[in-house]
């Protein structure tokens, strides 16, 4: 009679390496995409010089509610409460 426990061994190890590559890539593609969301928040953010730009209060107001909006949206997929939504904005 053969025994089980070595495959299930073995299946046990596989999926425990399974879950370190998936921590690893998470670790990897969180941390290179948050570093872009924060360089093109200050590109955004270099669009305050006013003396290369003309633009409203209420520009500034779209802007800064669109991306907490974006920001909300963001939190609520991390914690598995929303989905996909468009990506849309015009002044």
């Amino acid at each position: 009679m053969v025994s089980a426990a070595p495959a299930t061994i073995e299946k046990s190890a596989a999926n425990s390496h399974d879950g370190r590559d998936k921590r690893a890539k998470f670790v990897q593609l969180a941390e290179s995409r948050t570093i872009n969301a924060i360089r093109a928040i200050r590109v955004i953010g270099k669009l305050g010089n006013r003396s290369h730009y003309e633009y409203s209060e209420a520009d500034i107001k779209k802007i800064v509610q669109v991306l907490s909006k974006e920001i909300d949206l963001l939190k609520s997929r991390l914690t598995d409460k929303g989905g996909k939504s468009e990506v849309e904005f015009k002044l």
